[in-house]
């Protein structure tokens, strides 16, 4: 599998560029805010959504000024949505780093996921970037909408396969999909352009979530074990529900009492697992993380052969492919 590193080499230039660019947008005068943002700045991720904006304008047009604009809306939009996620789910770690609500607590955590959002805002309105701004805010009201139809139907633990999916559409592949559409709108490419842009973002997205989503089957490299921390969760993903709709009655009533009752107990949850692994439940939800990713190449190669399609080809295969 080509590195991230390596998928990233044709456009690092633009990447470099769109980090001063990023740093700049979030700077603040306010010498509090200015520490905690530069803290943000340390911790970043991959940066997967900037190379998806970047790499889904190459392929329509030239990158300018927007495209960059572009990234850095959606960079400020999201960080704020985890920083709040952070605060809505007591969560003191992330990225293997202390939280912000951890360091600063939930009032500032708040405070600086507004301030975030505003700068996003502004960065938008102030350039004219108006249809830009519309894609992204279409993301974070159905990231919003996604988690909350995901906390109502927790509560009973009656998620169906298309709700599950309904709800990785909206909490994961749409913001994916306001990535690609941004990049390719940022160049200037037409309506039928940008909505493949969007649709084979958010085939990208659900094929990236499942894949999350089977990582907590997966033996971790310091316990030799699943981790079974969605169980502990209490969430239901593909492979679990895929066990529950193929249970007969007794066993899932065992296996929703483990879930609500007993997820906190090791062994329990370890028992789950096997059973999910045992009835199939990884197979298809690897076989359903392959059937969005093949659509999603068939989308690309709609497009005209380029380096930048071949790039992004590369990165579709990491996203289903990496180890974490």
């Amino acid at each position: 599998m080509t590195s991230l590193k390596e998928i990233k080499k044709p456009i690092r230039h633009y990447i470099d560029g769109f980090e001063k660019y990023f740093r700049s947008s979030i700077q603040s005068p306010v010498p509090l805010l200015d520490r905690i943002t530069r803290y943000i700045l340390k911790r970043k991720g991959k940066q997967m959504r900037p190379l998806f904006v970047f790499f889904s304008a190459s392929i329509c047009g030239e990158i300018n000024d927007s495209t960059y604009r572009a990234a850095s809306l959606i960079e400020l939009l999201h960080t704020a949505t985890l920083v709040h996620d952070d605060v809505v789910d007591d969560s003191y770690e992330r990225r293997g780093f202390f939280s912000i609500n951890a360091l600063w607590k939930n009032k500032i955590a708040v405070l600086i996921g507004d301030y975030l959002l505003s700068r996003g805002l502004l960065l938008s309105i102030e350039n004219n970037d108006i249809e830009l701004l519309k894609i992204v805010t279409d993301a974070v009201r159905e990231m919003s909408e996604g988690e909350l139809l995901q906390i109502e139907k927790a509560r009973n633990l009656d998620i169906q396969e298309d709700i599950y999916f309904d709800i990785i559409r909206k909490k994961t592949a749409s913001l994916i999909a306001s990535c690609c559409a941004c990049g390719a709108k940022s160049v200037g490419a037409d309506k039928e352009s940008i909505e493949r842009m969007r649709l084979f973002g958010e085939n990208v997205g659900m094929a990236f979530q499942i894949k999350d989503d089977l990582f907590d089957y997966e033996q971790s490299n310091s316990t030799g074990k699943p981790s079974g921390i969605d169980v502990r969760e209490k969430k239901l993903t593909l492979p679990l529900i895929h066990l529950l709709r193929h249970s007969d009655r007794s066993d899932k009533r065992k296996i929703i009492n483990v879930v609500k009752n007993h997820n906190h107990n090791a062994e329990r949850v370890a028992e789950v697992i096997e059973m999910v692994k045992a009835n199939g439940g990884i197979a298809y939800a690897k076989d359903k993380m392959m059937e969005y990713k093949q659509k999603a190449l068939e989308i690309l190669d709609t497009f005209p052969l380029s380096d930048a399609r071949e790039s992004l080809k590369k990165l579709v295969i990491f996203t289903t492919d990496r180890k974490k």
